[in-house]
């Protein structure tokens, strides 16, 4: 990608994350976009298709770099602790995006993009194993309670929360061992 393009993404991205602060994604229009990154409309469509394709890609953008902050997120059912751990430095480390993005009408896509790219990862360490139901059940009971109890209580400090999804998260993988 050459330097002008990156720039001109980059203001898009940088404008869009402001508006998106103060305002749900439906609020949001490509004309008000464009000005506050003083670049025309046809630019914008250059590079996404409208306003949820660029909010889309940012929010997959920041699931993909929580997961990128976790040495071994394969291991989500083996050492959950571990995985629980790195997770909360990965969440501290993306959580103003996080809070940005995922406001509003899109508090769920969070989790759901989520289960999808941790599902990807473990399918990508281990392609000749492929989680049975009650591996898939599991996992999602771990991540979407995870996910609603973090976001639910996460005003009460970020370590205890996590502290008590790490605990509650190894006595449920441990009924199953």
């Amino acid at each position: 990608m050459d330097l002008r393009t990156e720039k001109t993404k980059r203001a898009v991205i940088n404008a869009f994350l402001q508006l998106r602060a103060s305002k749900p994604l439906e609020k949001i229009t490509v004309k008000e976009l464009s000005a506050l990154a003083q670049i025309n409309k046809a630019t914008f469509y250059l590079h996404f298709r409208d306003i949820y394709d660029l909010s889309e890609t940012l929010e997959r953008d920041v699931v993909r770099s929580c997961l990128e902050g976790i040495e071994h997120p394969e291991n989500v059912l083996k050492d959950t602790r571990r995985f629980i751990k790195e997770l909360e430095d990965s969440f501290i480390s993306n959580e103003q995006l996080i809070k940005i993005l995922f406001e509003g009408s899109r508090s769920s896509s969070f989790v759901s993009l989520f289960e999808e790219e941790i599902t990807a990862v473990i399918m990508s360490a281990y392609p000749d194993h492929r989680l049975d139901m009650e591996q898939r059940m599991m996992l999602t009971y771990l991540i979407y309670g995870g996910y609603y109890t973090y976001f639910k209580y996460c005003d009460h400090g970020i370590k205890p929360v996590l502290q008590l999804i790490e605990k509650l998260s190894d006595g449920i993988v441990g009924l199953y061992e």
